[in-house]
């Protein structure tokens, strides 16, 4: 005994747990750490309530087993305990065990003892080493083991007596505070005797846990494919706290195992982009961080190995220790996990745009957690941006960028086509205002090298400010969007599309092109519009087929040097031409002639093919209408010239009033028509695109103003599909138009001839009696009588045929204004009263008084 008292007490305990498992000193190192760790804690006081609480278990339980031949043990333990009392010292149940179990006389009370002290230790499976609750509300089972004299004693909590019922008497009178803290620490000396029923200890715990930490299976914890998570082997006999705070612990391997297999995948993969191997890079800082804690982890667990328990207890590693200390990193894990997830299948700006979109949260940590991140994420982003709004450059190898190039477009189409916007690929962080006017920059630069063949370097156009060098400088930049991000793109944006307007408009006279198309194509100079068509007249008269087209080139010179039109610059005189369409049968020069206007080169992105057929449709209507006025001029001349002519014929007075009237009405429509289409629609949607322009900021701005004037005038000039009805009706007038000039030119020649004819029988009479004979012969007289006869009789044929003209003419007249009166346009509705504004058209068709009801009935609502 005096040698088992010269021992420390660590060797003492080590000593008693071989004893009691049967194992060497090399299997329970581990496990006896941890006890070591367990009972030379800080909470001496409960430490001797614990051993007091044992004794007296133990003296029981000697007690009950009681048998022959072991009276003498028994008083020999009874005296010793009733010497020291409660046990003041920590370690005297322990010492008077090994010492009894050493005795030489009892060889055979080693394993029953050793089986009395592991039951007489309290166990309960739902404490845990921080959160106690009370003992014996999960009864458990122990093996039976052979009691003294081969007795076989039943260690059950049931049978043997001792269960958390028998013990409530010796607990009544602590305090509530050491009530719990004893039993949690009777919990930590049951599950950290490592010989104890097959249990696990703590340390052996930490040292698998510390292996999870870093996505490696340990021996008690291994990772389950199955439920995709870490478990704890179920044959290792465990209590629940310290299998519950091991599992919560593991969490952190697999949210490890997660981040690593994201970031190793996507490390190796290079269509991932710029942006994803930032994301990645910075998913390995934090990892980098989180290995750093591992390490000094390590390190204090071999500290600990090195000096065994003379290292202060404060710093020994527990579970409860590391629970509390991988707080916060198993925090920033879970965000970089959840990251991860949302993150999956983006890249590029789309990716930037989900860590983004991921940093809008109340906690500080974790939002300065994911801004640190999309700075580094952001940063290929902003060296994209800056590297095109500054150079015009766009290496963009893996389509991150949210500027898509398409390399087969051809220079002509380099504005609309070659480049674009991606949507998908735009960060929320940018709006689309800014990247509208971060595509414009790029393409501006471009648009003025490629095509404009203007060699000023971009640094002359936009002096670059400096650039996002690294991802700090990129935070710093993200972190004012609306200040100096927002003012850097403004400067490029403005100086850049300022610029190119400049040589549009001082270079490739934009502008002056811009007037042209309103002065030739338009008909806007009408000087020269009135003498080509004069000029024309008599070619345009002829059989389209017998048309050649330097002829016409060589009237439209001829109309150009007699006309303002001469003062015009001679590279938009050059542009113009004589363009004919396509030949129908029965076609004259009038329906095929066409002038046209070449545009090539940097004007040729303003003027594309689509606004040169715009433009083109809109001559030819405005032409056809042009002609209308110009048939019905010549028809009021024949009228006015013919009129005294024909007063010495009074049969023809009824069919040439006839003629007046309807020429007149015809006149009406075509000069309210023509009023319409001038002054409310093109002049109008001139005045508001030459605003436009003016104010313009961009050549999109210029582009967008005039493809709206051109669908402005497509629409109101009834050139569109919705207005496909009205402008069949308004042919249908036009072809009545030229069918009534050839009518009344039918009517003026017979009549002519007519005329001539009796002019030339009254001078042949006068001869004649000038001569002294007589005027005429009886059979003279007969004859131009017939023939006078026969002329009267085809002036009921003509007079029928105008009556026809008139009806017909004045029945699509009617059902054109029925058309327009239901018109959405406001305008086309005012134009109803204008035509018809004596009410003349609306006495005949009962349809037009219904819907000029209807119409007025409206009218103050649309006023």
């Amino acid at each position: 005994m005096a040698a088992l008292d010269q021992k420390s007490p660590n060797v003492l305990l080590q000593s008693l747990c071989c004893r009691i498992t049967g194992k060497s000193e090399a299997e329970v190192a581990h496990q006896f750490q941890y006890a070591v760790r367990v009972v030379g804690s800080n909470y001496a006081p409960t430490i001797e309530r614990d051993e007091f609480l044992v004794s007296e278990k133990i003296k029981k339980e000697l007690l009950k087993q009681r048998r022959e031949g072991d009276a003498a043990l028994f008083s020999e333990l009874h005296r010793k305990l009733q010497t020291q009392g409660v046990l003041k010292h920590r370690w005297s149940v322990l010492y008077l065990l090994l010492s009894l179990c050493e005795d030489p006389r009892k060889p055979s009370r080693v394993g029953s003892y050793g089986a009395l002290f592991a039951q007489a230790l309290p166990r309960d499976a739902h404490s845990t080493p921080f959160y106690c609750t009370r003992p014996g509300s999960l009864p458990l089972s122990y093996p039976e083991r052979s009691g003294p004299g081969g007795v076989q004693i039943s260690t059950s909590m049931g049978t043997s007596g001792i269960s958390s019922q028998s013990m409530e008497p010796c607990l009544s009178g602590l305090h509530p505070g050491l009530h719990s803290q004893s039993y949690m620490t009777l919990d930590f000396l049951q599950c950290c005797s490592c010989g104890l029923a097959g249990s696990v200890g703590e340390a052996a715990l930490v040292r698998d846990i510390l292996y999870v930490f870093q996505g490696i299976d340990g021996k008690f914890i291994k990772m389950s494919n199955a439920d995709n998570c870490y478990k704890i082997d179920s044959k290792v006999v465990l209590c629940k706290s310290l299998r519950d705070t091991s599992s919560r612990l593991a969490e952190l391997g697999w949210l490890h195992n997660k981040i690593r297999k994201y970031t190793d995948s996507r490390s190796l993969d290079r269509a991932f982009g710029l942006v994803g191997q930032s994301f990645c890079a910075s998913l390995h800082q934090e990892l980098k961080e989180y290995y750093r804690l591992l390490a000094v982890l390590h390190s204090q667990l071999q500290v600990e190995d090195d000096q065994g328990v003379n290292l202060g207890v404060e710093s020994s590693l527990t579970l409860r220790r590391l629970l509390v200390w991988t707080y916060d990193p198993k925090v920033r894990l879970k965000t970089l996990a959840a990251l991860v997830d949302f993150c999956q299948g983006r890249k590029g700006g789309e990716l930037a745009s989900a860590v983004h979109a991921y940093g809008k949260t109340g906690d500080p940590q974790m939002r300065a957690l994911v801004q640190h991140i999309l700075s580094l994420v952001s940063h290929p982003i902003l060296n994209f941006l800056y590297r095109w709004i500054y150079d015009g450059e766009l290496e963009d190898t893996y389509h991150e960028f949210f500027v898509a190039s398409d390399p087969t477009v051809k220079t002509d189409r380099l504005w609309h086509d070659k480049y674009s916007l991606r949507k998908s690929m735009i960060p929320t962080f940018i709006t689309m205002d800014q990247a509208r006017k971060v595509l414009l920059i790029g393409k501006s630069i471009n648009f003025l090298h490629q095509v404009c063949h203007d060699r000023t370097s971009p640094g002359k156009i936009t002096p670059a400010s400096k650039s996002t060098d690294s991802p700090k400088d990129a935070a710093e930049l993200l972190s004012d969007l609306e200040g100096a991000f927002q003012g850097k793109i403004d400067a490029a944006y403005f100086e850049t599309s300022k610029y190119l307007l400049n040589v549009l408009n001082q270079n490739y006279l934009l502008l002056e092109h811009l007037q042209a198309m309103r002065r030739y194509l338009l008909l806007g100079q009408g000087d020269f519009i009135r003498h080509l068509m004069d000029l024309l007249k008599p070619e345009l008269a002829r059989p389209a087929t017998t048309l050649y087209q330097h002829n016409l080139t060589g009237i439209l010179e001829t109309a150009v040097r007699a006309t303002n039109a001469q003062y015009d610059n001679a590279e938009i005189l050059k542009r113009l031409d004589v363009r004919l369409l396509e030949v129908s049968p029965g076609d004259t020069g009038w329906d095929v002639f066409s002038l046209d206007y070449h545009v090539e080169g940097p004007i040729a992105t303003v003027f594309t093919r689509e606004c040169m057929s715009h433009y083109l449709r809109v001559f030819n209507f405005l032409w056809r209408a042009k002609r209308m006025e110009y048939i019905l001029t010549d028809i009021w001349k024949g009228q006015m010239c013919n009129a005294k002519l024909l007063k010495s014929m009074p049969e023809l007075s009824g069919v040439l009033h006839q003629c007046h009237i309807l020429a007149n009405e015809m006149v009406h429509f075509i000069h309210q028509m023509q009023y319409y289409i001038t002054f409310e629609v093109l002049e109008c949607c001139w005045d508001e695109l030459w605003n436009k322009v003016e104010k313009a900021q961009d050549l999109d701005h210029i582009i967008a103003a005039h493809e709206g004037f051109l669908d402005s005038v497509i629409s109101r000039c009834l050139l569109d599909t919705n207005s496909r009805s009205l402008l069949n009706q308004l042919r249908a007038i036009f072809d009545q138009i030229i069918e009534f000039q050839s009518a009344q030119d039918s009517l003026y020649r017979s009549a002519l001839e007519e005329l001539t004819l009796r002019l030339q029988y009254e001078e042949r009479k006068k001869q004649r009696d000038s001569e002294g004979e007589w005027g005429v012969t009886a059979e003279q007289e007969a004859e131009e009588n017939r023939r006078i006869q026969e002329f009267q009789e085809t002036i009921p044929k003509m007079r029928s045929q105008l009556r026809i003209l008139t009806h017909f003419y004045q029945g699509i007249v009617q059902q054109f204004l029925v058309l327009i009166m239901t018109s959405p346009d406001e305008s086309l509705r005012f134009l109803s009263f204008r035509l018809d504004f004596n009410e003349h058209y609306r006495a005949r068709d009962p349809r037009l008084r219904a819907s000029l009801g209807a119409t007025r009935g409206r009218r103050p609502s649309n006023i």
